[in-house]
C-alpha cells in the first residue's frame, strides 16, 4: 500500500516531534516554566498504561473472548478513588526517602537490603522483557501490513540489517539515552520525556477514536448494525459471561490488573517518581478511568466488524484498527492509526527502560562494583560517570534484548497473551509492597522469600508453556507434568484446570507468596534497620517532616570523608547546597565540626540514595563511616526515652502554655488597670475643673454684691446667677454620686405603676420651649396603645431628658422623638441631624469617662456622665441603649421591656 520509504518517513518524523517536544519542554524547565507540573499532564502520563496491547490486543482478545477484554481496565477504574490512600503514600514515602524505582522502595523498606534490591530488579527484567518484545512486534507487524504483506509471516525470518523494528528500536533507544539519563539523579522529573509521553497519549487517543468512528459509521451503520450482523453470523456468546468460571475469570484479571496499575516500573516512573505534587491525584482519579473509558468505546465494534468484514481469515484480530483504513483505501487514515500504534508502543519502551535501567544501575551494577574495596578506592572520582553510562548501556541492552525476544518467541503469541504474563510477573511484588506500608511486622526474610516463590511459580505456569510452544522444550512437560506427575503440570496444577492459564498462574503464584510473607514475617525477628525503616514507611505521614532526626543510628563519621562522598557524585557546588539545606532545616552549623552529626549521616545517604539507590547509598556511607549495630533491646530503649522526652516535652508545652495564657491575662489586667489610673486622673481633673468654673462665679459674683452701690437690678441678676452655678455645681455632685452607687449596687429603684405615654409627653413638654429658642424642628411620633407598666418614673425621665437635651446642643435644624411597642418591649429612639458621632468613638460613647479621656483645649459640652448614668439606669431597668446612623441622623435606641412589668392595656 505504501512504499518503504514513505513508511519510514512518517515513522522518522514522528520520532523527530517527539525530539522536538522533549527539548523544547525541557529547554522552557530551565527557564522555569515547567510544561509537567499539571495536573492533566500528569493524569495524561498515566496512560502509559494504554501501549500497543491496548491499541491492537485490545480488540483482538475482545474477538475471542468478548466483554473479557474489559476487566484489564475495570481493575485500574476500581482502584482508581483508592489512590488518595496507597498511591499518595507511596508517592510520599518515595519523595521522602528519595526513591528512584520500585526495586529501590522494596529493598529500603526493608532495611536498605542489597539482596533484596537486586532480586526484584531480576525479576523486574524477566517479566517486563517480554511485555518490551510485543511493543516490537506490533510496531513490526503494523509496519509490515501497511505495506500490504498481509499476515507478516516472514517478519521474523528477516535478517535484523534488513528489519524496520531493528532501527526503530535503536531510535528509541537514542531517545531514551537522550532524555532519560541527562541527570545522574534518579529521583529527578524527566521534563521532556513527560511531556512526550503526554503528547503520546494524546495522539494514540485520538487515532483510535478516528478509526473507531470510521468502522462504526462508514463502514457500518451505527452500533446497532455492527453487532445485529455479528450475532446473525452466531458471535453472540461474545455479548455476555459465560457461567461461573467466566465470573471468576474477571475477578482475577480485574485484580491483577489493579496491582498492574500501581506496581508496573513504567506506572511507577510516571505515577511516583515523575510525581511533582501529591495534589495531582485528585485529578488522576477521575481524568485517568475517563481515559480508559474513551479508549475502549471503540474495541468491541472493530473487533466485531472485523470478525463480520473479514471472516475469510485475510487479517488476525490483533490487526483489525490497521486492517479497515487498508481495506478501504483510507491511505492517510493508515498513516495515523499505524502512527498511534507506534506511540502507543514507544511511550511505554521508553519510560520501561528508564525505570529499568534505574534499577538495574542502582541496584545491580554499583552494589557489584562497590564491594569490590579496590575498585572501590581506585574509580572513586569517576563513580558518577560509571553510573550514567552504565544506564545508558543498559538501555540499549534491554531494547536489543527485547528485539531478539521478539524475534524468537513473541513472534508466536498474541499481544495479550504476553502482555498479561508480564503482568502476573509484576504483581508478586503486591504483598511486599502492601505490606510493607501498612504492617511494621512485615519482614526482610518474608519479602524475599514470598516473591522468589511466586517468581518460581509464574516462570513455571507461565513462561515454561511459552517456551514449549516455541520449541525450546518437550511438549511432554504440558501433557504429563514435570518429572512425568501429572498434578505438577504447568497449567493444572495440583489437578486444578478450569481457569485459564493466566488466572491459574496468578492464583497459585500470589497466594502462596502473599502465605509465606504473612507467616514468615510474624516468625521472623527483625533487625534494628528494618524495624526502622518498617516505622517510618508505615508511619510516613508522622516523620516526613523530620526524617533525619527519627532515623536511629550510632556510630562515628568525619565530616571531611562525608563532604568528599557527596562530591563525588554531585560536584562541589550541589554538595554545599545540599549542607546549606541541611543547616537551615536542622539550625545546626557544620563550619567546625570534625564529626559529622547523626542526622547529617542519615542526610547524605539519602542524597546518595536518589543518585545510586538506597541500598548503594547504604554501601557507601559505610564505607566512609564507622557505624555500630543497634540491637532491638537499644532501639526499644531509644524509642521509650524518646516517647518520655515527647511526652515531657508536650507537658512542658502545655505549661508553656498555661503561663502564656496567665501572662496574657495579667498582662490585659495590668493594662486595664493603668487605663483605669489613667481615667480616673483625668475624671478627676474634668471634675475638678466643671466644679472649679461655677465656684470662681459663685466667689465673683458675691465679691460684686459687696458693693453697697450696687444697683438693685444687677444686684438681683447676680443672685441669680449664683443660685443657677450653684444648682450646676449641685447636679454634678449628683452626677458623680449616682455613678458611684449605680456601679457598687446599692442604687434602689423606685418602681411604680407608669403610663410611659404619659411620661414622655410631660419630659417633652419640659423641652419644647428649648426647641423653639433654638429654632429646631421637633417632631415626636408616639404610639397609638398605652399600657401602666412598672418604672422609676424619674430616672427614666432623666435618661430621655438627657438624650433630648443632647440632641438640641448637636442638632443642625431637626429632632424626632419615636416611641412604640414591639414585641413586648417599648422603643424609644431619639435622632438628630447633627455631624454625628465619629465612627472610632462609637464604642466608648457610653463609658463614664469618656468626655474626660477626650478633653481638648475647647471646654466640652457637659461632663461627659450623661450617657453613662443613662446606660446604667437602663440596664437596671433590664433594658438595653445603643446608638447608631440611619438615613444621616444620629439614633439613639432605648430598649425596655415590657412582658413581665404590664400590669394592664388601656382602653
Amino acid at each position: 500500500m505504501f512504499s518503504n520509504a514513505v513508511i519510514i518517513s512518517f515513522t522518522f518524523g514522528y520520532l523527530a516531534l517527539l525530539f522536538a517536544i522533549a527539548w523544547f519542554s525541557e529547554r522552557s524547565a530551565k527557564k522555569g516554566r515547567r510544561l509537567s507540573n499539571h495536573p492533566a499532564i500528569y493524569a495524561l502520563t498515566l496512560a502509559v498504561y494504554c501501549t500497543a496491547w491496548t491499541y491492537y490486543g485490545s480488540v483482538g482478545r475482545a474477538a475471542t473472548n468478548g466483554l473479557e477484554f474489559l476487566t484489564i481496565y475495570i481493575g485500574p477504574s476500581l482502584v482508581a478513588p483508592l489512590w488518595w490512600i496507597v498511591m499518595r503514600k507511596i508517592i510520599r514515602i518515595s519523595k521522602v526517602q528519595r526513591i528512584s524505582s520500585i526495586a529501590d522502595f522494596i529493598s529500603s523498606r526493608y532495611g536498605k537490603n542489597v539482596t533484596l534490591g537486586g532480586v526484584v530488579t531480576v525479576v523486574c527484567l524477566l517479566g517486563i522483557l517480554p511485555y518490551t518484545s510485543i511493543q516490537i512486534k506490533g510496531v513490526a507487524t503494523s509496519f509490515q501490513i501497511l505495506q500490504g504483506s498481509g499476515m507478516a509471516d516472514s517478519l521474523a525470518n528477516l535478517p535484523f540489517y534488513q528489519d524496520t523494528a531493528f532501527y526503530l528500536a535503536m531510535g528509541l533507544a537514542l531517545f531514551t539515552i537522550l532524555f532519560g539519563t541527562r541527570n545522574i539523579e534518579a529521583t529527578a522529573q524527566h521534563e521532556g520525556m513527560v511531556m512526550a509521553v503526554a503528547f503520546e497519549s494524546i495522539f494514540k487517543l485520538i487515532a483510535f477514536l478516528v478509526v473507531g468512528v470510521f468502522v462504526s459509521y462508514f463502514v457500518f451503520d451505527g452500533f446497532t448494525d455492527i453487532f445485529s450482523k455479528a450475532a446473525a453470523q452466531g458471535l453472540d456468546h461474545l455479548f455476555v459471561m459465560q457461567g461461573e468460571s467466566s465470573a471468576s475469570e474477571w475477578f482475577w484479571m480485574s485484580v491483577l490488573s489493579m496491582i498492574a496499575i500501581l506496581f508496573l516500573p513504567r506506572q511507577f516512573q510516571m505515577g511516583v517518581i515523575e510525581n511533582t505534587n501529591e495534589k495531582h491525584l485528585d485529578t488522576a482519579m477521575w481524568l485517568f478511568p475517563l481515559y480508559l473509558l474513551l479508549i475502549n468505546v471503540f474495541v468491541l465494534p472493530i473487533a466485531f466488524g472485523g470478525l463480520v468484514h473479514f471472516s475469510d481469515g485475510g487479517f488476525i484480530a490483533d490487526t483489525f484498527v490497521l486492517a479497515f483504513p487498508i481495506s478501504f483505501d483510507q491511505k492517510w487514515l493508515a498513516i495515523l492509526v499505524y502512527l498511534g500504534g507506534f506511540s502507543a508502543a514507544t511511550g511505554m519502551i521508553i519510560v520501561s527502560t528508564i525505570a529499568l535501567s534505574t534499577m538495574v544501575s542502582n541496584n545491580l551494577v554499583m552494589p557489584l562494583l562497590l564491594i569490590n574495596d579496590q575498585f572501590q578506592k581506585r574509580y572513586q572520582h569517576r563513580l558518577s560517570q560509571i553510573l550514567i553510562w552504565s544506564r545508558r548501556a543498559t538501555i540499549l541492552l534491554i531494547i536489543l534484548a527485547a528485539y531478539l525476544y521478539y524475534k524468537q518467541i513473541a513472534g508466536q503469541f498474541t499481544l495479550v497473551s504476553i502482555g498479561l504474563i508480564s503482568f502476573v510477573a509484576i504483581a508478586q511484588f503486591a504483598p511486599a509492597i502492601i505490606g510493607g506500608i501498612f504492617w511494621k511486622k512485615g519482614a526482610r526474610v518474608a519479602a524475599l522469600v514470598g516473591i522468589l516463590a511466586g517468581f518460581v511459580l509464574w516462570f513455571y505456569t507461565l513462561v515454561v508453556p511459552t517456551m514449549v510452544t516455541a520449541g525450546f522444550l518437550s511438549e511432554s512437560l504440558l501433557s504429563e507434568g514435570l518429572l512425568g506427575l501429572s498434578y505438577l503440570k504447568p497449567q493444572a496444577l495440583l489437578g486444578f484446570s478450569e481457569m485459564s492459564y493466566i488466572s491459574h498462574g496468578l492464583f497459585y503464584s500470589l497466594t502462596l507468596n502473599s502465605i509465606l510473607y504473612v507467616i514468615i514475617s510474624v516468625f521472623s525477628q527483625q533487625t534494628s534497620k528494618e524495624h526502622n525503616q518498617a516505622v517510618i514507611f508505615v508511619d510516613i505521614f508522622k516523620y516526613s517532616t523530620s526524617l533525619d532526626a527519627a532515623v536511629i543510628w550510632k556510630g562515628q563519621a568525619y565530616l571531611p570523608d562525608l563532604k568528599a562522598l557527596l562530591v563525588n557524585f554531585l560536584g562541589e557546588q550541589k554538595m554545599e547546597e545540599a549542607l546549606r539545606e541541611f543547616t537551615r532545616n536542622s539550625g545546626k552549623k557544620l563550619n567546625d565540626e570534625i564529626y559529622a552529626d547523626p542526622e547529617l549521616v542519615n542526610y547524605s545517604e539519602r542524597l546518595l540514595s536518589g543518585i545510586i539507590g538506597s541500598a548503594s547509598a547504604r554501601i557507601m556511607v559505610a564505607s566512609v563511616v564507622k557505624e555500630e549495630e543497634i540491637s532491638m533491646e537499644e532501639v526499644l530503649g531509644i524509642l521509650q526515652e524518646t516517647q518520655e522526652l515527647k511526652s515531657l516535652n508536650q507537658q512542658l508545652k502545655m505549661n508553656s502554655e498555661e503561663l502564656k495564657i496567665a501572662s496574657e491575662k495579667l498582662q490585659s489586667l495590668n493594662e486595664s488597670l493603668q487605663l483605669n489610673d489613667m481615667l480616673k486622673d483625668e475624671f478627676i481633673s474634668t471634675v475638678t475643673h466643671e466644679m472649679r468654673t461655677p465656684i470662681t462665679s459663685i466667689r465673683a459674683f458675691s465679691e460684686i454684691l459687696m458693693d453697697q452701690d450696687l444697683p438693685e437690678t444687677d444686684r438681683a441678676r447676680f443672685l441669680e446667677i449664683i443660685i443657677q452655678e450653684t444648682k450646676r455645681m449641685s447636679r454634678l455632685i449628683d452626677q458623680v454620686l449616682d455613678l458611684e452607687r449605680f456601679d457598687s449596687g446599692r442604687q434602689k429603684l423606685n418602681l411604680e405603676a407608669t403610663n410611659p405615654k404619659k411620661l414622655i409627653l410631660e419630659v417633652i413638654e419640659s423641652m419644647e420651649q428649648v426647641f423653639k429658642e433654638k429654632n429646631l424642628v421637633f417632631e415626636k411620633n408616639l404610639m397609638e396603645s398605652e399600657v401602666l407598666i412598672s418604672l422609676d418614673q424619674d430616672r427614666i425621665k432623666q435618661v430621655i431628658l438627657n438624650l433630648l437635651s443632647n440632641a438640641s446642643k448637636f442638632a443642625k435644624s431637626k429632632v424626632v422623638l419615636k416611641a412604640q411597642l414591639l414585641d413586648e418591649n417599648l422603643l424609644i429612639s431619639v435622632c438628630d441631624d447633627g455631624k454625628g458621632i465619629p465612627e472610632e468613638e462609637v464604642p466608648f460613647i457610653f463609658d463614664k469617662f469618656f468626655q474626660a479621656k477626650n478633653q481638648t483645649s475647647k471646654k466640652p459640652l457637659g461632663s461627659g456622665l450623661g450617657l453613662a448614668i443613662s446606660k446604667k439606669i437602663v440596664e437596671y431597668h433590664q433594658g438595653k441603649i445603643d446608638v447608631q446612623r440611619i438615613n444621616g441622623r444620629t439614633c439613639f435606641e432605648l430598649s425596655l421591656p415590657i412582658s413581665q412589668g404590664k400590669l394592664n392595656l388601656i382602653k
